[in-house]
């Protein structure tokens, strides 16, 4: 018989278990969902995001709650097994069918699949009932029951190091506490006679990327007496590269077979390449008829993490078909707290954010979830490389023999679910763990190899991320490079720039520096920093209910900033930089332009160390997205709605950036005495391929009265570096006494006859700038049929962070900018219906 699928996911009811009352039971709309979800469809909850509801909602996190469905058994020929399969129970689950318990379950990221064939041999109606015990108290059971462990760690009730659940469901420095339980995954009947269990393609290219080979392993159930054939075909675009039929004996649990690709199309990340996409199928036929049939995608490329001893330490940069990948990204946390309302699109919306943001890579961070396989195909199809960390997060995680069991059984389950996807080029065992072990003086002795001993430790985690996990990747993705930590160098420490990665917060938390230095504080491969700054006003006004509450310090606003002394860091920042404000909007505003500013002194300064000896290999915020409408370290707020420093990492990211800067002078430390003398640099960045020519202009204009001060400098036919960094100034003298006029450095490149980039650097701070009367014009011209309208911006005086506002479904070609006198900049709108009102901006006009 053919395989056959029934989903079950409509027809269930739910209640609090310890209601037994006939009205308790409540409908569900659809599964997968979340006990929140289905409570404020029945009007029993109000929505967590809003308001101080999060702590009217905390009351469903300490229950226990039970789901109920009632089906018909489906048709099951002579031969056949019926199972019963769940991709995902959050997370202390016991399943009953007609009463009889058939799966018990403690581990979120794992799926099940029970044999269920005998307990519906009968006819009539079957009762499944899922109960979900409460995780929060769970956990602390589990907590007490290792009292000798210790328990160290940030963030969240540290008995969730017990349970393998999201580890953000207990409330972060960014998110709230829900706790969420239910079928979070799809839940089926599967009805089978014989079934393709796994299919697992393994790609080798040869180093002239001339040849490919990929091997197809498929693994089968279920087969009976007889003769089987399993037939593999690799397809590219519908059309057959190659097929091969395979004899099964019924004793086999595998078939394979070897495919050569000659001239193989690559996969490469955007900007770079294309990315096709060869589809790798099975299917199972006896007697010429098939059984089951499935495939997977694939991408032939070449993906290596390259760490070489240089005259910086140990370099830590990815290397892609050969080529040298500088991997200016983002960080990524779940999209939701409450999971199931992430739909495909949704997940395909935020890729493609970071794609017109010239992100090449994303982290998905270990205190989530081993995301949808929607996520993970958005990267594949649009060209972003995924880092990808095991779920551990913020702690010492302990190491019963239950929990390594379940631990392994997690690992091997979603290596096996995401090892085809070309986008994926790095596992990492953990995020800020080894952080937790020094800051807790756990012992750690990285010449120690004797896995045993590290469980006898008071750091038994260690026994996770350097044996466990290296042996299941190892075992079920060898091709792709394991790395034990995130920050992790060699077994040195975590803060050591030389080695590895680190996650620098020095801006923001730690000693709080000055972000203007943010670049001299970077290490090899910076995969988290970060700066705060406020969502736009639209996104405050669908989380603060009451307009008396909307003011910068209001109680409502700091409820929905998780962040420790986020008051005080904020503060800190908008005073040493700028005039403050108390009106909201202009408050809001004033935090975006301090993110903005950070987040482009870090990358436009590590792309170009990237140039330099490849001292830096990537930048990775903190973060692209955020879980729930609030204040947090995002770049796109939880609506999609991009903050100003998304367009400022968007320029520094471009494959041509220029770059322009004076040194820094700590004003606070010299108590404001304006220097006498600044050096400058001036330089270009490439990530093209390719040799390129280019003149580079450089101006000096007043931030007075916008004249320029002296006829500019002009480079012409300047030999731009391929993937590498063109330094055109780096001794550059401004001697402030001679010219004590307030100034602006201005940058331009042109190729080709076009401005491929520019760049502004300004008189450091702001606050002691005099931003009025800046002659600003925005002339829109009407917008198209295609729903495009072109902005063209023109000032008399410089013009610092012109921002447009953000509508939902409108998209901007730049935001964010800075605007010089004769440098007309141009902005496309796309997503404007004719008659729509033109949209608001705002700039530094203190």
């Amino acid at each position: 018989m053919a395989f056959f699928e029934q989903r079950l996911s409509t027809g269930w009811t739910f209640r609090d278990r310890d209601d037994e009352s006939a009205e308790a039971w409540m409908p569900v709309a659809v599964v997968p969902s979340t006990v929140q979800q289905d409570l404020i469809a029945n009007e029993k909850l109000e929505d967590p995001y809003v308001g101080f509801n999060e702590l009217k909602a905390r009351w469903v996190n300490e229950k226990t709650w039970v789901y109920r469905l009632e089906f018909q058994r489906p048709e099951v020929p002579a031969g056949s097994t019926v199972a019963l399969v769940f991709d995902g129970l959050d997370t202390f689950a016991s399943v009953t069918l007609n009463g009889q318990l058939i799966l018990e379950s403690s581990n979120m990221f794992l799926g099940h699949r029970v044999d269920v064939t005998t307990a519906l041999q009968t006819e009539g109606p079957h009762v499944l009932e899922v109960e979900f015990d409460c995780a929060q108290l769970k956990a602390t059971e589990l907590r007490s029951k290792d009292p000798n462990h210790k328990w160290e760690g940030f963030n969240g009730d540290m008995s969730r190091l017990a349970v393998r659940k999201a580890q953000y469901h207990w409330g972060w420095d960014w998110g709230p506490v829900i706790m969420t339980a239910g079928i979070w995954r799809d839940v089926r009947l599967e009805v089978s006679s014989a079934r393709v269990t796994d299919l697992w393609p393994q790609v080798h290219l040869t180093d002239d990327h001339k040849t490919a080979s990929v091997t197809a392993v498929a693994t089968i159930d279920g087969l009976a007496s007889g003769a089987y054939t399993a037939c593999f075909r690799l397809t590219l675009r519908g059309d057959e590269i190659a097929c091969q039929d395979i004899p099964i004996e019924n004793s086999g649990k595998t078939a394979q077979v070897t495919f050569q690709v000659d001239n193989p199309e690559l996969w490469w990340p955007h900007g770079y390449g294309s990315q096709p996409l060869y589809e790798l199928s099975v299917a199972i036929t006896r007697d010429g008829k098939e059984l089951h049939q499935i495939s997977k995608k694939l991408g032939i490329r070449q993906a290596d993490v390259v760490q070489q001893p240089d005259k910086h330490g140990k370099s830590f940069f990815f290397r892609i078909n050969g080529v040298d990948i500088f991997c200016g990204g983002s960080c990524w946390i779940p999209a939701d707290s409450l999971l199931p309302s992430i739909t495909a699109d949704r997940y395909r919306r935020w890729i493609e954010l970071m794609v017109a943001g010239g992100q090449a890579m994303v982290r998905v961070w270990g205190g989530g979830i081993y995301e949808d396989a929607a996520f993970y195909e958005a990267c594949d199809e649009l060209g972003v490389l995924v880092w990808q960390d095991f779920m551990f997060g913020c702690g010492n995680y302990p190491v019963w023999p239950e929990l390594l069991e379940s631990i392994r059984q997690e690992t091997v389950f979603n290596v096996q679910r995401l090892r085809h996807h070309p986008s994926i080029v790095i596992y990492v065992g953990n995020n800020e763990d080894y952080q937790v072990q020094e800051q807790a003086n756990l012992t750690y002795d990285y010449s120690d190899k004797d896995p045993e001993s590290w469980l006898k430790s008071d750091f038994p985690a260690r026994y996770i991320y350097e044996k466990l996990l290296p042996e299941v990747v190892a075992e079920c993705s060898p091709s792709v490079f394991y790395h034990p930590g995130s920050p992790w160098g060699d077994g040195k420490a975590t803060s050591d720039p030389t080695v590895g990665d680190i996650h620098q917060w020095n801006v923001w938390h730690g000693t709080q520096e000055k972000y203007q230095i943010f670049d001299t504080l970077g290490g090899r491969f910076n995969s988290e920093f970060g700066m705060e700054a406020f969502p736009h006003m639209s996104t405050i006004e669908y989380f603060v209910e009451n307009d008396a509450d909307k003011y910068p310090q209001s109680q409502v606003l700091d409820f929905h900033n998780k962040a420790d002394g986020h008051e005080r860091r904020l503060a800190t920042y908008l005073v040493e930089n700028l005039r403050m404000a108390t009106d909201l909007e202009k408050y809001i505003y004033l935090t975006q332009v301090v993110q903005a500013e950070t987040m482009m002194f870090g990358y436009r300064g590590w792309r170009r160390q990237w140039g330099h000896e490849r001292k830096c290999g990537g930048a990775l915020l903190w973060q692209i997205n955020d879980c729930w409408p609030t204040i947090s370290w995002a770049i796109v707020d939880y609506f999609l709605r991009p903050k100003p420093a998304y367009y400022t990492v968007k320029r520094v990211m471009k494959p041509l950036a220029i770059g322009v800067r004076r040194e820094h002078s700590d004003w606070s430390a010299v108590h404001a005495q304006p220097p006498k003398r600044s050096q400058y640099e001036l330089w270009v960045a490439s990530s093209r391929l390719e040799e390129l020519q280019g003149t580079v202009e450089l101006r000096w204009l007043s931030v007075v009265t916008g004249r320029d001060l002296r006829a500019p400098a002009v480079y012409e036919n300047v030999a731009i570096a391929a993937n590498g960094t063109t330094d055109i100034i780096t001794d550059g003298l401004i001697d402030h006494v001679a010219q004590p006029e307030p100034h602006v450095l201005a940058a331009r490149l042109w190729v080709d006859g076009e401005i491929a980039a520019r760049d502004v650097d300004w008189p450091q701070p702001f606050k002691y700038l005099d931003f009025s009367d800046r002659g600003l014009e925005v002339r829109p011209q009407a917008t198209s049929a295609a729903g495009q309208q072109i902005l063209r911006i023109t000032a008399r005086k410089p013009v610092k962070c012109l921002v447009f506002e953000e509508r939902d479904n409108v998209r901007l070609s730049d935001s964010a900018i800075d605007i010089v006198p004769g440098d007309e900049q141009v902005v496309t709108v796309t997503g404007l219906n004719e008659g729509d009102p033109p949209l608001k901006y705002n700039y530094l006009d203190q």
